[in-house]
């Protein structure tokens, strides 16, 4: 056999294995990845950049709307619980009477956001179908509501104390309290999506005699 069919033959052999190659999808081109997701949850947060940050940091998963939600809320309880424990360490600090009454007042707000923000984090690993699905989402968005009050509650019994724990306790509840907002806004968003998905399955077209009817009037 000549080179010249030698080498015809070796590049016919080489021609299925780049169409294998050149039909794998590519890595910007396969499905979406999880800071994917995370960005298109993020994007429209009231803090944007820390949802995005916290939830790019955060280690468990990320794929789909309901463990966002959840990761979110996780977030929320991490930072609710650790500035709790920060906060009672400064008690014992405070000499003014209006602040360590402020501060008392706070932790306990704090605590009832811990207990809010846990029976939310409970409530979205249990989610179930159908109409109780709708009620779930209703119980969680309720309670982190209450917790995000309370957040608020407690930066405003600070508003007429002084010195440098005024100035404290406001970065760290402001930050709970912008972790908790986003942590609202995701499962508001997840509602809206599973809405929308039973919205779209009670409207989905059944066919009935080889024809396709809409609703129980047999109209087109």
């Amino acid at each position: 056999m000549s080179r010249s069919a030698l080498a015809l033959f070796a590049l016919l052999a080489l021609l299925p294995a780049a169409a294998r190659c050149s039909a794998a999808p590519r890595g910007g081109n396969a499905a979406p990845h999880d800071g994917e997701l995370v960005r298109a949850s993020c994007s429209h947060a009231r803090y944007p950049d820390l949802c995005l940050r916290t939830l790019n940091s955060y280690a468990g998963p990320t794929d789909n709307p309901r463990d966002v939600a959840r990761a979110a809320l996780k977030i929320s309880l991490a930072r609710a619980r650790r500035a709790s424990s920060y906060l009672s360490g400064q008690a014992s600090g405070l000499r003014s009477k209006r602040e360590r009454g402020a501060l008392a007042d706070c932790l306990e707000q704090l605590s009832d956001s811990v207990d809010e923000l846990r029976q939310s984090v409970a409530e979205l690993k249990r989610l179930r179908g159908g109409e109780e699905l709708r009620w779930q989402l209703s119980n969680a968005e309720t309670w982190v509501s209450a917790a995000l009050t309370n957040e608020d509650t407690c930066l405003d019994g600070f508003q007429e104390a002084d010195g440098t724990v005024k100035d404290d306790v406001r970065g760290k509840i402001t930050d709970v309290a912008r972790v908790t907002s986003n942590a609202l806004y995701l499962i508001n968003r997840l509602d809206e999506i599973t809405s929308r998905r039973r919205s779209g399955r009670k409207r989905r077209p059944a066919r009935r005699g080889g024809f396709v009817t809409v609703g129980d009037d047999g109209r087109l």
